[in-house]
């Protein structure tokens, strides 16, 4: 196959022929495109060599594959096969899917890696490729950073070898899997919000056989997504759900994302419970019964784990880790923590709870036993025991891929350059400044700002709470915001506080 181009044009001879493939989709853990302009079929089919050709080199040459539901997955995942194949790789696949299907197939199939076709929650229009060698874990920047190199340096290996099979109503033995032991005392009315993305053929189906009330909503697969985007950290989605709890006067409303590795959480009153307080609900739950319990959380997540005097008295011990599900993931497998929790919505249960990877109806499952195990108590009543702290949701500043990590060094030194000098932001100290992933800077009364590049996006990532005040949280915002604002690579918010 011919090396990959970068500035191919659809509508071409030479595009119907050759591969298209930009080096800006190979993310930090996963890779993502815009089909047609930045990647065509045949550029899917150089990834397959290419990510074959990989597999071999790490002695994994057997792959899961499966795709999620938009118009052009389905096609997407036949050229990334056809790749695969022609690397001499043995393929199997297990069909329209979630995320975490072809990670479960993994273990159910006893296959070493997956190579799933999804472009999570971005928009239609985006495709891309979620990949792992190695049980639960997926991609880091190293894995990424070596197949890019094969591909854009047209290093792929041809092979012979290649066998295809598709792995007959793995849906099925999916569901099963995920349910089986699993039966609430009482049939709890939750709302399944899947947002015409993949989760709908799933979560519905595998909360009700655990003996909830399910109220699916927005459960009918349409790759048009003509509501919303399937992104529980999205306002539509989120107002949509807190309209259907008070609707159908549920008990909570859990929300899934596009390839279902998210889990969102309205309570009964129809209020966001970001996913970071409800990993600290988890994380309580869970120590109770396991001593010293472990957990990491990512740098976005709140402060609540560090004073919660639950988890104070239970001895938990929690971890702060770079953003991102393949860092989190591998964060949780090393330490051998009992769970990793993001902001995001991604929950890693490690056994028995779950097998390591991010699985939104796992999480779902293990929310609603939670609930059960409350006595009587609703979300919105677990959520009032928790220290009170004011939060925004993840805000998304336009930024170029090209510009983002620049303007976050930039950022740091900023703010470093302030704690050295003893200067003071909002009257208070510096007292802490973290750097493993962006910058985390907080405030002697424990009010914090964070800004990182995002992962699989142009654009930046800002986050704030305190524990103090409102006032206090619009404050450090509004401090980082009119930093971020001198520098002219950083553009519109995707929404603000």
């Amino acid at each position: 196959m011919s090396k990959p181009r970068s500035d191919l044009k659809p509508n071409t001879l030479d595009y119907e022929n050759l591969p298209l493939v930009t080096s800006n989709g190979f993310r930090e853990y996963d890779a993502r495109w815009l089909f047609g302009k930045e990647i065509n079929l045949l550029g899917v089919q150089a990834l397959g060599l290419g990510l074959g050709t990989y597999l071999h080199e790490v002695g994994a040459p057997k792959v899961v594959t499966g795709h999620d539901y938009r118009s052009y997955s389905l096609s997407i995942k036949q050229a990334l096969v056809l790749g695969l194949m022609n690397a001499g790789c043995d393929v199997l696949d297990v069909g329209l899917a979630t995320t975490p299907v072809s990670y479960y197939a993994q273990f159910a199939l006893d296959v070493p890696a997956v190579a799933m076709v999804t472009a999570s929650h971005n928009e239609n229009g985006w495709t891309g490729v979620k990949m792992g060698a190695a049980k639960p874990l997926t991609f880091g920047p190293d894995e990424i950073g070596r197949l890019k190199q094969i591909v854009l340096g047209g290093e792929g290996r041809v092979r012979t070898g290649g066998r295809y099979t598709f792995v007959e109503n793995f849906r099925e033995k999916y569901l099963e899997a995920v349910t089986s032991g699993h039966k609430l005392s009482r049939p709890i009315k939750v709302v399944a919000a899947c947002g015409n993305g993949t989760a709908g053929a799933f979560a519905p189906e595998a909360l009700r056989r655990i003996g909830a009330d399910v109220i699916p909503m927005d459960a009918e697969l349409d790759y048009t997504f003509p509501k919303y985007n399937p992104n529980p950290e999205d306002l539509h989605m989120l107002h949509a759900m807190a309209d259907a709890v008070r609707e159908h006067k549920a008990e909570l409303c859990l929300g899934f994302d596009g390839d279902g590795d998210r889990c969102g959480v309205v309570d009964d009153m129809g209020e966001e419970i970001f996913a970071d307080k409800v990993g600290v609900l988890l994380a309580r739950d869970l120590s109770q019964s396991i001593p010293n319990a472990q957990f990491v959380v990512d740098v976005k997540s709140t402060g609540i784990y560090l004073m919660d005097p639950v988890l104070k008295k239970n001895g938990v011990k929690v971890d702060y880790w770079k953003t991102g599900h393949s860092y989190i993931k591998r964060r949780t497998a090393e330490l051998k923590a009992v769970a990793g929790f993001e902001k995001s919505g991604h929950y890693f249960f490690n056994p028995p709870v779950g097998r390591g990877y991010d699985d939104a109806i796992i999480a779902a499952i293990a929310i609603l036993e939670m609930l059960d195990r409350a006595g009587g108590k609703k979300m919105s009543q677990l959520e009032a025991t928790l220290p009170k702290t004011w939060s925004s949701p993840t805000m998304a500043p336009y930024c170029a891929d090209d510009a983002k990590y620049n303007v976050v060094a930039a950022i740091t030194k900023e703010y470093e350059d302030l704690k050295a000098q003893g200067q003071k932001v909002l009257g208070q100290n510096i007292a802490s400044i973290v750097t493993v992933n962006g910058v985390r800077v907080t405030l002697e009364d424990g009010t914090w700002c964070l800004v990182r590049a995002s992962s699989n996006k142009p654009s930046l990532v800002v986050v704030v709470e305190s524990p103090t005040s409102e006032a206090n949280m619009r404050a450090i915002f509004a401090d980082l915001d009119g930093r971020l604002s001198k520098h002219k690579d950083v553009g519109e918010y995707d929404q603000k506080i």
